[in-house]
């Protein structure tokens, strides 16, 4: 069996000197698949590039909520065309992030893009990544109200074990990264062994959120088998029986 990192930013700045290098030891320590974040017009066009290099390689795009206030129709059209692209397997990451920015005329901006954003996964009949910092209340308050046809992923999950449950009855996956591998990381922990395990995916969102033991180091695809490892350690299971029930997850969501 194998692990697959659903969430990465390997297209940014932080890997254009040495990518080779980190796709090479993903696969070296199990890694089956990355799923490439491509934010903004840029970043989608630098991910589609990355993945059309290596078959180990699908790709999400989107607006992400932070950089979605003075969006024109150019960069919308611009999006839709490789929200398109037969590489691209979900719209995101996507979202609502209220955590810098506390204006309400701007969370009315995100409000109306992150919106936008899934009318646009519904017509593509693609799941979404979905990021919300801040705001976990009003993210699952507009999930509930504009629903998505092929559901998705709770990017990063940070919430509690409570709001993770609700999200998996509107039909997410609960994704969870390298904060479960922290210690006296409470919260996450109690997602981790809490969650229906038909509801669990994980990631590294690669370069951030390192888990132990390289904490402190630029996160890489490589090491998501650390958090899968810690997980099966919770759950009282072996790495190989969380791995499959991963990938049947992974499988129903994007196959």
């Amino acid at each position: 069996m194998s692990w697959s990192d659903t969430h990465a930013h390997l297209a940014e700045s932080e890997f254009e000197k040495d990518i080779q290098v980190v796709i090479d030891r993903a696969k070296a320590n199990d890694v089956k698949r990355i799923i490439l974040i491509g934010c903004q017009i840029e970043g989608a066009k630098r991910a589609l590039a990355l993945a059309k290099r290596d078959p180990i390689f699908k790709v999400a795009v989107g607006f992400h909520p932070e950089d979605v206030l003075s969006l024109t129709q150019t960069e919308w059209d611009e999006m839709e065309i490789m929200m398109k692209d037969p590489l691209t397997i979900a719209i995101g990451e996507i979202g609502l992030d209220f955590y810098w920015d506390k204006d309400p005329l701007h969370h009315q901006i995100q409000e109306a893009v992150f919106i936008r954003q899934i009318e646009l996964a519904n017509a593509l009949n693609k799941p979404i990544l979905v990021h919300s910092r801040d705001c976990i209340q009003r993210t699952y308050d507009l999930l509930k109200a504009h629903p998505v046809t092929r559901k998705g992923i709770m990017h990063c999950f940070s919430s509690s074990l409570e709001m993770a449950k609700e999200f998996s009855k509107l039909g997410y996956m609960i994704s969870l990264a390298g904060p479960v591998t922290f210690k006296n990381a409470h919260v996450p922990v109690e997602v981790a062994k809490g969650i229906d395990l038909d509801h669990l995916l994980i990631e590294t969102d690669s370069p951030y959120l390192t888990p132990h033991p390289f904490r402190g180091h630029r996160n890489e695809s490589a090491y998501v088998k650390h958090t899968g490892e810690k997980i099966a350690e919770l759950r009282g299971m072996t790495s190989t029986e969380l791995q499959e029930a991963l990938e049947r997850n992974y499988v129903i969501l994007f196959e």
